[in-house]
């Protein structure tokens, strides 16, 4: 053996050492990678052509080996790292000759890339990152940071560490809006780091409030670090999962685990959601004790107001814009909760359901049941196999069968009287309705507030409107005509209210991206849709938000932007309340008209999208946006082919199966999983994002994904450990893109210093996460 290494681990090397070079030869990343999996390729087949590597696997044929299989140990578990004491036999690393493993290669890379690239079952997800890649391009061309940090720079600024405070925020409001760490921290860094410095605050919170703010981006949805790393590890955990239920001795995931391995893009981001939020609520408090201590080094700095802006005083804000909302949402839950606010609907399915199976399948093998117990314990054993046996005294498990006209109208008749007086689309339309009044009384105290209390009366004869006249059985139609006085007595009020929020310069700016973003996560968090098309209504609601902007630099009116968001919404609204079906044998009249209204609005929909896209292209502002798209897309693309051939590398000699064996021969799953954690924080130092998902995850991905660990809490984890190395200096990537942005007056010693104590909040949260996995869960389990 070359070096006393086993020639599988001598390939190793040569594969990453490769790889490193190429990315440190100033190459583009992804053809860097391409590269150096031909270039590792070749030596590796040379040497082995030359007898220089050797590899000594078990011997199959032992009768060591032997014994071992006919005491009960399976073949797949048997290797040189579980039992290193079994006779081996030496043999070269191409068995049939590196010729055979390269025409092997390039089928498996043909198939893979149609797979996975072109036309498999990922893609759709994947266009998603086009998407939010070109959403937040957008925004941040159309100078959203920039009138954020100052608005939110006169909110914050007075209070200690107020700006470090307000960094944070608008940190996390581009993370949710652009998702790219080099992107927020870059332009964080140009605006932001000269008016901290230029009032007193020292370099090193500056910098490192930046950089952390930055990356937050790498967590907070819409991530596109989550979406890469959601595509890919669903096809991971699914895949191990069935491979744990085979090795446990049973058919599949479904019947070893009771419940489907699926694991999707949308859980993921529910997932990320709170433990994003708690990170960006430690940077900001640990700012503000900062301040406190060290009040000279994070002083309180007073902007000018703008001219003629209200004054609002603190029981007002706290009032109108604090605890009323607060109230609002808490009562719109609590009658949700006691079924006075639910679904109205009186859909029943056309078919009986079939009898309810038991929480578990009793029906296997002796192996099987004494792995399912082991996993589930005896309780939930016992409890599925006294539902099985329940289920067969009473007949055996039924099929469901089509209902009679006369149980069908049965069903409906009592999914009306089940249904809540108030139905949610209304609820949910009460409660926005109601937050904008609120704000608006909030930030207009001493204006007229006659046409808001009117409004509020508009909201209240929605409601009452729903109670007693509408009922579930009653027609979309009619439901409209119903709600037409209620709608334009609310709207009387509603127009007052936008104008004193558009006269408020906060509101002014975070209002629409706000809007903005919540539409877009609220779909994908509500399960109302899955990330492409979410992506799709971002990327276009910031062209129109852009093109918005544009025009009143210009001095010119907005209108049609205005109208087309109107448009968007009356399709979405008339979509989800009319049956538009036109292929059917009777068509009512009410849903022939909103189709045709529907579709009104959808032409203006897309007359307003294209004039938008026009408005963008006269100021110069689309060409480069669709550019730096098109690279970042291009980019992301060439590495995930890159790095499909680079693992194709490793499987032609058995890397990948050589250091799957290494990992599962610890007995302890947490060791592997830390194991794994340190390997991946080291490599975040020399590897960006993209590279560690897509070439070092579907390493070791089938091992973490494999045990018991929940899916969710197992990518989270990943992404905040990722985070973390990317803060972490020497190497830190973020660290480089504030180096490339910071004045000369700032060291690079100033920035390691300053990132230091985000460093220890993110190891902070790391063991939070681990100890309390509850912070990943929780919202997914809500929501679900």
């Amino acid at each position: 053996m070359l070096f006393g290494l086993d020639g599988i681990e001598i390939g190793i090397i040569i594969v990453f050492l490769t790889l490193f070079a190429g990315i440190l030869s100033g190459f583009p990343v992804a053809f860097a990678i391409m590269g150096s999996a031909v270039i590792s390729f070749a030596i590796i087949a040379g040497l082995d052509s030359a007898g220089l590597l050797i590899h000594a696997a078990v011997d199959s044929s032992s009768a060591e080996f032997r014994a071992l299989v006919n005491e009960g140990v399976r073949q797949e578990t048997i290797s040189v790292f579980s039992h290193p004491e079994l006779p081996r036999y030496e043999g070269p690393l191409f068995p049939q000759g590196w010729e055979v493993a390269l025409d092997r290669n390039i089928g498996f890379m043909v198939n893979r890339m149609n797979e996975r690239v072109l036309a498999g079952q990922s893609i759709e997800t994947l266009l998603a990152v086009l998407m939010f890649v070109m959403m937040g391009i957008v925004l941040e061309r159309s100078r959203i940071a920039d009138e954020l940090l100052t608005s939110m720079a006169k909110v914050f600024g007075p209070l200690p560490g107020g700006l470090a405070v307000s960094i944070v925020i608008v940190g996390a409001f581009l993370a949710a809006s652009t998702g790219i760490v080099g992107a927020t921290v870059v332009t964080m860094g140009l605006l932001a780091l000269p008016t901290m410095l230029k009032n007193g605050y020292s370099p090193e919170l500056s910098t490192g409030v930046i950089a952390a703010s930055g990356t937050l981006g790498q967590i907070i949805p819409p991530s596109i670090v989550i979406v890469l790393l959601g595509t890919l590890a669903g096809d991971i955990y699914s895949a191990a999962q069935e491979n744990r239920a085979q090795l446990a001795g049973c058919t599949d995931a479904l019947t070893y685990l009771g419940s489907p391995a699926v694991l999707s893009v949308g859980t993921l981001f529910q997932a990320a959601l709170l433990p994003g939020v708690l990170l960006a609520t430690l940077y900001a408090g640990y700012a503000f004790i900062f301040a406190l201590i060290n009040p000279s080094k994070a002083p309180a700095v007073q902007f000018a107001d703008s001219a003629g802006r209200e004054v609002i005083t603190r029981n007002e804000g706290l009032t109108w814009l604090l605890a009323v909302p607060a109230g609002i949402i808490a009562l719109t839950i609590g009658m949700g909760q006691v079924n006075l606010v639910g679904s109205q609907s009186v859909l029943v399915d056309s078919f009986t359901d079939a009898s309810e199976n038991a929480s578990l399948r009793t029906r296997v093998g002796e192996e099987c049941q004494a792995s399912m117990i082991e996993l589930h314990g005896i309780e939930a054993w016992e409890t599925a196999v006294a539902q099985q046996a329940a289920i067969e005294e009473s007949g055996g498990a039924t099929a469901s069968r089509e209902l009679t006209p006369e149980e069908r109208a049965a069903a409906v008749v009592q999914a009306a009287e089940d249904a809540a007086p108030i139905g949610t689309g209304i609820a949910v339309l009460a409660v926005l309705l109601g937050l904008l009044l609120a704000l608006a009384r909030g930030v207009a105290p001493s204006a007229d507030h006659r046409p808001l209390w009117l409004g509020a009366a508009g909201v209240g004869l929605i409601l009452l409107a729903d109670i007693v006249l509408i009922t579930p059985m009653t027609s979309p139609g009619v439901t409209t005509l119903i709600l037409i006085i209620p709608l334009f007595v609310t709207y009387l009020g509603m127009r007052h209210a936008v104008k004193y929020l558009a006269g408020n310069e906060i509101m002014r700016v975070v209002f629409p991206p706000l809007v903005l973003i919540v539409a877009v996560l609220g779909s994908i968090l509500g399960g109302i849709t899955n990330p492409t098309p979410a992506a799709a209504l971002g990327a276009g609601g910031a062209i129109l938000l852009a093109a918005y902007r544009k025009r009143k630099d210009q001095g010119l009116s907005g209108r049609i932007v205005l109208l087309t968001a109107g448009a968007i919404v009356v399709m979405l609204v008339i979509g989800g309340n009319f049956d538009l079906r036109l292929g059917q044998d009777v068509v009512l009249f009410e849903n022939r008209l909103a189709y045709l209204v529907a579709f009104a609005a959808f032409l203006y929909a897309m007359f307003g999208l294209l004039w938008s896209c026009w408005v963008l292209i006269a100021g110069g502002v689309l060409a480069p946006v669709v550019r730096e798209t098109a690279k970042v897309t291009s980019m992301v693309f060439t590495i995930l082919i890159g790095s499909q051939l680079l693992n194709l590398v490793l499987i032609s000699f058995g890397g990948e199966h050589y250091i799957q064996q290494f990992l599962r021969s610890f007995d302890n799953e947490w060791t592997v999983f830390l194991l794994v954690m340190l390997v991946l924080f080291v490599l975040g130092f020399v590897l960006d994002f993209l590279e560690i998902i897509y070439i070092v995850i579907p390493i070791v991905g089938p091992v973490i994904y494999g045990g018991t660990f929940d899916p969710k809490w197992v990518t989270i984890m990943i992404a905040v450990n990722l985070q973390t190395s990317f803060l972490t200096p020497p190497f830190g990537f973020a660290l480089f893109y504030l180096r490339g942005v910071a004045p000369k007056s700032i060291t690079t010693g100033q920035i390691y210093k300053g990132v230091m104590p985000f460093i220890g909040i993110q190891v902070f949260a790391l063991l939070l996460l681990a100890f309390v996995p509850g912070v990943v869960t929780i919202v997914p389990n809500l929501l679900n």
